[in-house]
């Protein structure tokens, strides 16, 4: 699978709930930094902090940009939730991704920045 693909099947399995994919996506050592809020690290918090997210919202992903450099990419986009009581939030992100080269390409670190429209 090529990078470009790769990182939008990810984003996609975010959006989703796909946490199997997800953490076949990463690093041991992985860290999520989101900008604003807590960082993760490690593979199994994230696992934690994954299958505690509500999946009774629905999601739409947007994806405007996939840009790839070597092991680094950067996905920007728009997420839009609609919620359990039914309303709709807009919100445009932007994901940095570092690989970890001598593990198959698998994601070590994440900094995300997410702004509510």
């Amino acid at each position: 699978m090529n990078k470009h693909t790769f990182f939008r099947e990810f984003n996609e399995a975010l959006m989703s709930g796909n946490i199997t994919y997800i953490l076949e996506s990463v690093t041991t050592d992985v860290s999520w930094e989101m900008i604003g809020n807590d960082t993760i690290y490690g593979k199994d918090v994230l696992a934690e902090v994954l299958a505690g997210m509500d999946q009774t919202m629905e999601y739409k992903l947007t994806i405007e940009h996939i840009i790839i450099d070597s092991a680094k990419a950067v996905v920007n986009g728009i997420i839009e939730v609609t919620t359990k009581l039914n309303e709709l939030k807009t919100y445009g992100f932007c994901d940095i991704y570092q690989l970890a080269e001598n593990e198959d390409d698998k994601i070590s670190k994440i900094t995300s920045y997410v702004i509510q429209k």
